[in-house]
Formats: structure tokens, sequence, C-alpha cells
């Protein structure tokens, strides 16, 4: 037998079919990262434009082949070329000022609401595709950076920030005017600081909202002069570069943000008085213009207050209702308002179901019910919206939920009165809906752990309109994939948690088999769900043809299914409580016949990190593990996530010695690795540094990898190909 270097069979995967006429692909880790391998299992991006068209661009196609498209479904099933690929990339070369490259036509960030133009961030500047006349071109060009660029309502202008302050553009007079003027590296105007950006409006840079009539801006105006500093030391040029950020570490000053008002006609600005409170969440106008809703927090997370403010003065207030709980409310995006009541998302019987208010906040109805929550099915985990569409003339409101399992996600109706409730997506799995403005159909993406992703449009009741993208079992057979088989573990006291599992092919129950355990853990943060999980299949996929099984499993108060479970966690989050059950999941695991109990391994990044920290100090259940960017100590992370379960370090210490990895250091059990990226300002790399020095102080040997100038992510290509083969190179070697 020809011998093959150990490197070349970690780096190359090659899957063999059973017979010579199946077909055969082979794909490595810079296959994953390349644009053949991200298109595998894509479907279109979609935007609806109005009533009846609806743009796309098909993602399953080489760059230089993808074009903006357009069709109606009402009337045809034609997908047609709107733009000129050609014509349209020699003028995207002369807006930027370039003709040593090739560039291609990206999905905008947005649309106008006619669908006359795109709207583009490139290296700081904003660009404009008007799509009629196929021209693309710069609408700012300076040495600040602009940011946070949208349309009016109106689509007749284009709204951003530059230096900390708020610029309006004119798309016919091609003129910017200034509307705010004190903003400056501490004072924020229409842009977040760190904290809002990421634990707040979930990683969008979201600071101001425009009136519906488009004459008037609601503004966050932030103020982080005593927010605590975080520093990064850039290993280039020669002398190098020292990078500063603000961010408030748990129980430090947060930003002071308020909300002000400001007309456009005249820049009349109106500060809005609210009271006390520590986070201002969310800004939402109400139809008509002339009010607009804020919901504001305590510092404990414990009430959160829904106000009516009047635009013309900003000082007219109304409190309409509080929401509190016992552990924290957590905020949401399901707030809409009708012309004589509004909608509202709430958790105060236990599960997230949907409210039905009048405008002076009185209890109308329950729309929803029962022992299960509603729950979006795409975004960040700790974005709340469920709601799709809302028929106001028939009384119905559409949204996604995870009724018949927590590992799925369908579309439901429901009657505003709550009487009646009907289930409109199909088969099993998960599906994520976009429906067009008047709510008479909607695009469903679908797919479930066996099957890539399909894209349909459908009427209102459900019925097929077309089928954009098919079934496509090719995909599964031509790389020779295992896909998951999704099971129940139990925990000691009868929790069935939501589990999965991956086995080679031509298992054999015989065997004992090595384990990996992919952990994330975070509070109603699911990882086993029934759909089709993309290019960590593959990776996955990798892994088996090296023998291992690969298991997820959701404990109690990551599988989102109520409020209860989720506050499980308080005062202790990413602690003993969770790790209750993880120990019951794994000794299960360890009592199957075809696991070998002395080879289970554990890895996951960001909070999957920290759990991996926490099992491999705290336990000698797994011989090896992989931890990325974890969280050691929540001393060490911010105030808005922080304190929500953990609630403020004077107020807990406890807590927050229980939750420390730091302090359990010295007892490391099993081969560690340990992935930062030095610019992570997320988890700051201060997380890593001070484990280590308790590694070093006890004389524990572990691998480090630390990568320069990376975030959170480590999201960059060559990153990702070295990180994910020194994972396989430690399995190989560990495990």
């Amino acid at each position: 037998m020809r011998y093959i270097p150990s490197y070349l069979f970690l780096l190359l995967v090659i899957f063999q079919s059973c017979t010579t006429d199946e077909p055969e692909q082979e794909f490595d880790i810079k296959w994953l990262y390349s644009d053949e391998g991200r298109s595998i299992g894509a479907v279109y991006k979609t935007a609806w434009v109005d009533e009846n068209k609806l743009y796309l661009m098909d993602m399953r196609k080489p760059k230089e082949d993808r074009t903006l498209l357009q069709m109606t479904p009402k009337n045809s099933s034609d997908i047609t070329s709107i733009i000129d690929p050609k014509k349209i990339s020699k003028s995207i070369l002369n807006a930027v000022g370039r003709s040593d490259t090739m560039m291609y036509l990206e999905w905008p960030s947005s649309f106008s609401s006619n669908g006359e133009h795109g709207l583009y961030l490139f290296e700081d500047d904003i660009y404009l595709l008007d799509i009629q006349n196929q021209n693309y071109r710069r609408i700012t060009d300076t040495d600040s950076e602009e940011k946070a660029a949208r349309f009016s309502p109106d689509g007749k202008k284009i709204s951003f920030v530059r230096d900390n302050d708020i610029y309006v553009y004119d798309l016919r007079t091609k003129r910017e005017k200034r509307i705010t003027f004190n903003g400056s590296e501490t004072n924020l105007n229409g842009t977040l600081s760190w904290v809002y950006w990421e634990e707040i409006f979930g990683r969008q840079d979201i600071g101001y909202w425009w009136s519906d009539d488009s004459k008037a801006l609601a503004f966050l105006s932030t103020d982080e002069s005593q927010v605590t500093k975080m520093h990064y030391v850039h290993w280039k040029p020669a002398e190098p570069e020292l990078i500063t950020q603000r961010y408030p570490k748990a129980g430090t000053k947060n930003p002071e943000v308020k909300l002000g008002i400001i007309e456009l006609e005249n820049l009349k600005l109106k500060w809005v008085d609210l009271g006390p409170y520590e986070y201002l969440c969310r800004v939402k106008w109400l139809p008509g213009s002339e009010r607009l809703s804020v919901q504001t927090m305590n510092r404990a997370q414990t009430e959160l207050d829904l106000f009516f403010v009047d635009r013309s003065s900003g000082k007219n207030v109304k409190k309409i209702l509080t929401e509190s709980d016992t552990g924290w409310v957590n905020i949401t995006d399901d707030l809409y308002f009708l012309d004589e009541s509004f909608i509202w998302q709430s958790e105060r019987n236990g599960f997230a179901h949907l409210y039905q208010f009048s405008y002076d906040g009185k209890l109308l109805s329950q729309i929803t019910d029962g022992n299960w929550a509603l729950r979006s099915s795409g975004g960040t985990f700790w974005m709340r919206q469920s709601v799709v569409s809302i028929d106001e003339e028939n009384k119905k409101v559409y949204y996604t939920a995870m009724k018949e399992s927590s590992i799925e996600r369908h579309l439901y109706s429901s009657s505003f009165d709550g009487k009646s409730l009907e289930k409109i997506s199909g088969p099993s799995g998960v599906h994520k809906i976009y429906f067009n403005e008047p709510g008479s159909m909607y695009l469903d993406v679908y797919s479930d752990s066996d099957s890539p992703p399909t894209l349909v449009i459908h009427n209102k009741q459900g019925g097929v309109l077309h089928t954009l993208v098919d079934e496509r079992p090719e995909i599964i057979s031509d790389y020779n994939l295992q896909t998951p088989e999704l099971f129940t573990i139990p925990t000691s006291d009868g929790f069935m948690m939501p589990a999965q599992i991956l086995k080679p092919k031509g298992f054999n129950r015989s065997k004992k088999y090595p384990v990996i355990f992919h952990v994330y853990g975070g509070p109603s943060a699911p990882t086993v769900f029934d759909r089709w999980q993309g290019n960590s299949l593959f990776f996955d996929n990798m892994l088996l043809q090296q023998g291992y099984l690969i298991v997820k499993f959701d404990h109690r108060a990551s599988t989102a299914i109520s409020k209860k479970l989720e506050n499980h966690v308080l005062n202790a989050m990413s602690g003993p409580i969770e790790r209750e059950d993880i120990v019951d999941g794994i000794k299960w695991l360890k009592s199957q016949p075809y696991t070998d109990p002395s080879r289970f391994g554990v890895w996951g990044w960001s909070g999957g990190g920290s759990f991996t920290l926490n099992m491999m100090t705290n336990t000698e259940e797994f011989k090896a593990g992989v931890s990325v960017a974890p969280v050691t100590d929540w001393h060490y992370y911010d105030t808005k996530w922080t304190e929500f379960a953990m609630k403020k370090p004077v107020d807990n210490p406890d807590g927050y010695e229980k939750t420390s990895f730091i302090k359990t250091a010295k007892n490391l059990h099993g081969s560690l690795l340990l992935v930062h990226g030095t610019y992570d300002d997320n988890v700051h790399p201060q997380n890593s540094w001070h484990f280590i020095d308790e590694l070093v102080k006890e004389n524990i040997q572990f691998d480090m990898m630390f990568y320069p100038m990376r975030k959170h992510g480590i999201a960059d290509d060559e990153a990702r190909i070295h990180l994910y083969t020194k994972m396989l190179n430690f399995w190989k070697l560990n495990l």
C-alpha cells in the first residue's frame, strides 16, 4: 500500500462512492472557503420591492455571473435580468476610480421604497445604483468614514453618519445637509456605542429612525466619555498602532443615551424626557408620524417600559405598559400598530406570546397561548422578532413559532381574539418566511437536517405559486455526505434534551468510537435544529472520515422553549447549573455501546469556548478540548449581556466566583487548544491571557493559537483555513 503523509490526509478528504456509477466530488478546508464551497446549498438573495415585484440575485452562480434579477410572481414565473453585468462592471470601476482590477455587482445593503435605487457602502464611502439607467455612482468622497446609511421612506434622500454626526443627502439636488453638530470621539449622534450595537440592536448600526413622512428623524445621542477603555496593539507598522475601544465592563458605567427628534426643514431639535432609565432599547414611529414609541429598561433588566411620545414637542410622554420578570426581560421587536390598537410580544406567562392592547395600554386579548413559544427562524439568537405579516382587515397575524418542536420553526396564523390558530407551513424542519408588504404572498426558505434549502413562493394560505429553488438531493449524493440523526438525551431528572449525532459511513454499532461534542450553551441559544447545516456539515464530515462521532445537544436553558427554562441560569450563567445537564448528557453518551468513554472531546466558540473550559476544569469527562474566544470570568465581559443574568458583581459576588474559570484553571484536565484573536473587541483577549497566566503558575502545559488583529469571528478566509486545519490536527494528535 502506498504511504500517504498524515498532513495530506488531514487537509484533503476524498469521498469515494460505493460504486463506480455514483458521482464523486472531493473537498478540503480551502474549498470550504472558496466561492464554490460557499455556493453549495445557496439560494437567491431576495427583496420585495412592492406588492408584486421581487428583486433577486442567484448566489449559486460565480461572482462574475451574478446580476440583479426581477420577477412579478402574481403574473409570471419568469425571472429576467434587469442589469447588464458587463455594463455595470465598467460603471463600478469608473465610480471607484480603478482600472486594474475586476469588480462585480454585489447585493446592495438596501433598496429604495420604489425600487429605483440600491445603496452600497464600499471602502467607507456611499455609492448608489440607478437600476433603470444601469448606472453606479459615488455619493460621498471624503477622508472620513460614512456609515449607517439608509434611504428615507419616500426614497428621495439618503441619511448617513460621518464623524458621529448625521447627514442627509438629497438625490434630486445631489447636495448633502448636516443635521447634528456636536459629534466627537465620545459623543455619538445617530450611531451606536459598542455595547448598544452588539447587545441591544443585534450587530446593526441602528441609531436613528425616519418618520414615515420623511420629514423628521428620531435619533440616539450617546455620551460614552465615562465608559471604560480597552486597548489593542497592532503588529504593524514598525511603531505599532494603539487602538482604543470604549467598552463597559460588568459593574462599570454604561454610555449615557438620550433621544432627540429633529425636523429636517428647519433643524428644530427636541429632546425627549423619559425619566430615569439605564438602557434606551427601541424607537418606532406610530402611523401618521405624529407620535413615536420608546422602550427603556432599568440596570437590572427586570423591568421594560413602553412610552408614547408626541413629535411636536417631545414633552408629552405617556407610559403605556411595563413588562417585568424576576430574572430579566428580553427586548422584543414584535411591536405593531393598528388603527385602534397594537400588537406586542411578551413572556409574562413564561412563554413568548402575542397580546393585543389598546393605545392606553389596556389588554384587549391574548392572541397566542400554550406551552410553546414564538421564535424567529433567522438572525442573531438574542433578537426577538417572530411576526412576519398582519392582516388587519381580516384580523389575523402571521408569525413563526416552535409549537411543533423546539428544533423546528413553522409559519402560523392566529386571529386577533386568540380563538383560532392555523399551521400554514408544511413539512417538518425550519421555515424562514418573508411576506410581501400587503401580505398576499410570501417566500419560504425551507430546509431540514437531510436537505439543502429550497426557495418557494406561496400565497398566504400556503399554496405554492412558484418554486424558485427545488430540492437538491444531488448535493448529498455528489459529496457523499452523512447527515445528522435527531434524537433526545435524558437528564437525571428526566428533561429530554434535543440532540443530534453524525455517524461515519459504514457505522458499526459494535465498534467503540471517539466522540467530539460541539457546544454553545447560551440562554435560549439552541444549536440543534432540523435544518441544513451548511459548511459546518462539510467540516464535520471530514471529522467523520477520521472516525469520530460528532454530537450536539442543548441543555434546558439553551433550548429556547420557555422563559422559565431560560431563567435557570439566573445568577450563575455558564456555571454549575448548566454543567449538570451537560454532564448528564455526556454520561448518557458514554453509556452507549458504540462510544469510547476514554476518548471524548469538547469544543466551542465564544460561549461554547467558555463551556469547553467549564467542562475541562470542573469535570474529568473529556480527554481533549478546543476553546475559541472564551469568556473566562464575567468581570471581563460587558454590562448589558453579563448583568441580565449575573447582575452587577457587587450584587452577586458568589455567582461571579462560581462561574470564573480563572479560579478553576488549576484543575485543567485533558489536552487543551486555546484560540483567540488579538483584536477581539467582543470577548477581549485578556480573558485568555488571565486563564493562561493561571496555567503557567501551575506549570500546566497546553496548546495555544492567537490570530494577529483578528476579531471575535476570526473571519477572514486565511485565518479560518488555518484554524480549522489546526483543529483537525489537534483532534488527530489528542483524541
